[in-house]
């Protein structure tokens, strides 16, 4: 079956940005969760592969629709793998009763976390996992990772949460000064998108 409608299990504008010009190539109409006022699932999961699994699969079942979902996060080794699935709650706050999450305040609170570690290795990777789930089928999974190192002052206003404060390995600019082409290229969501489209749309 073609899939001509893709539902993004997810809130975040830029997410929604790089899924939708990741898919536009094969005709696909994108739609958001917030577009359909279906609620934001709660990640009760402790690693990506469960948070993108439960997402996709309970706004499939509430849309009747092919639902996309991913869990991605910063993995700091000196920090033992954090902040991981909490990448996103990393620095939220509660203002006017709705949840805001500060990534400006979450860099800074990263980098003086590193700072007092005393860890000289500032080692970091980028991890995402796709979950995909069409009704009635089975939920399947593509993952993407880019190795990286955090640096201490952020540089480039492109892209969205740590994107400033991470230099991918073999690059001398962070991800916050990447065009969204340049970022799909080489990100750890544009490879597991690899593997999705591979599996899913090039098999049609």
């Amino acid at each position: 079956m073609k899939i001509k409608e893709l539902l993004i299990a997810s809130h975040n504008p830029g997410k929604i940005d790089e899924i939708r010009k990741m898919l536009a190539p094969y005709g696909v109409t994108v739609v958001s969760a917030r577009e359909l006022n279906l609620p934001d699932v709660e990640e009760t999961g402790t690693t990506f592969c469960e948070n993108a699994g439960l997402k996709a699969a309970q706004l499939s079942e509430l849309s009747g629709r092919p639902c996309l979902a991913d869990d991605s996060g910063l993995c700091v080794d000196a920090l033992g793998g954090r902040p991981g699935v909490y990448s996103a709650r990393y620095a939220e706050r509660l203002e006017n009763g709705k949840v805001v999450r500060d990534f400006d305040k979450a860099m800074d609170m990263l980098i003086e976390e590193l700072r007092q570690s005393g860890n000289p290795d500032w080692s970091a990777h980028f991890s995402c996992v796709l979950a995909f789930k069409e009704p009635g089928k089975d939920c399947r999974f593509f993952e993407g990772r880019v190795n990286g190192r955090i640096v201490p002052q952020r540089s480039g206003n492109m892209g969205f949460g740590f994107d400033p404060v991470f230099l991918p390995d073999g690059f001398d600019k962070t991800f916050g000064n990447f065009s969204k082409d340049e970022k799909a290229a080489v990100s750890h969501r544009g490879r597991a998108f690899e593997k999705f489209i591979k599996e899913v749309f090039d098999a049609e």
